[in-house]
């Protein structure tokens, strides 16, 4: 009956996972860096592979095991020689390819010396969420005790922001139902209509989420896992397990 303890401090950076150059990660090596970081309880957000550090005249340390992450790169097929199947296929169709890579995080490597990160101030950050939201062009009214994003008038309810217990937690729900909003007929035109516990729903709140925590991380403000995401991980499982019809869903993280 004891609340287990939680610590007060975050393990994952707040950021995107950088390369070693600063260069942010995209897609899907986004999330899996952020939970093999707090797996293993890596502070820093930059990552390189075993040759990267040898360039920059770092060194791996003996023993340490890798991360693989997915390079994914699109080419553009043209009439060549190879291009034998093009009348099936489609002449010029791009095709995607995927490639593994295995990286280290800074923790593992020694004599690496990383680039410098300005770090803004809460206001600041705070400030660029509201610059950003507003550079949206979705309507956004408070009041209530609910949030949501209602299709049919193209807008966003939202709690007075003294309703919220800190600034993370207002701007997490609010570029969550941000996210719904790009769902919208004149934006990516998704299916908004699931019901609980459907597959759309799922993919729909998937979307959500991961779009929010991208747009958090960018603007340097660490969101903080609600009782909820658990309901909405368990509901997305069931698609790639199978137990859903996953081929009608569009979705791409880039």
């Amino acid at each position: 009956g004891t609340k287990p303890w939680i610590k007060p401090w975050r393990g994952v950076p707040v950021s995107r996972p950088l390369r070693a150059c600063g260069i942010p990660y995209r897609g899907m090596n986004v999330f899996w860096l952020w939970m093999v970081a707090d797996i293993c309880g890596y502070a820093s957000p930059f990552w390189m592979t075993y040759n990267q550090a040898k360039s920059l005249g770092a060194q791996v340390r003996k023993g340490e095991q890798a991360t693989t992450i997915v390079f994914w790169k699109v080419n553009d097929r043209g009439e060549d020689a190879d291009d034998r199947d093009s009348e099936q296929e489609g002449r010029g169709r791009a095709r995607m390819f995927a490639r593994g890579y295995s990286v280290f995080n800074e923790a593992q490597v020694e004599g690496y010396a990383p680039p410098t990160i300005d770090l803004l101030s809460d206001d600041a950050r705070m400030r660029n969420a509201d610059i950003f939201w507003g550079n949206l062009g979705i309507e956004c009214r408070h009041g209530g005790n609910e949030a949501y994003y209602i299709p049919s008038e193209d807008r966003v309810q939202m709690p007075p922001f003294a309703q919220f217990r800190e600034p993370a937690a207002y701007y997490g729900t609010l570029f969550h139902e941000g996210l719904h909003a790009t769902g919208a007929a004149s934006r990516c035109d998704r299916d908004l209509f699931g019901r609980f516990g459907s597959d759309r729903y799922a993919a729909e709140e998937a979307i959500a989420d991961l779009g929010a925590a991208l747009v958090m991380a960018d603007l340097g403000i660490a969101p903080h896992p609600r009782p909820d995401h658990a309901a909405y991980i368990a509901s997305w499982m069931k698609l790639w397990r199978g137990e859903h019809n996953f081929s009608n869903h569009e979705v791409t993280i880039m």
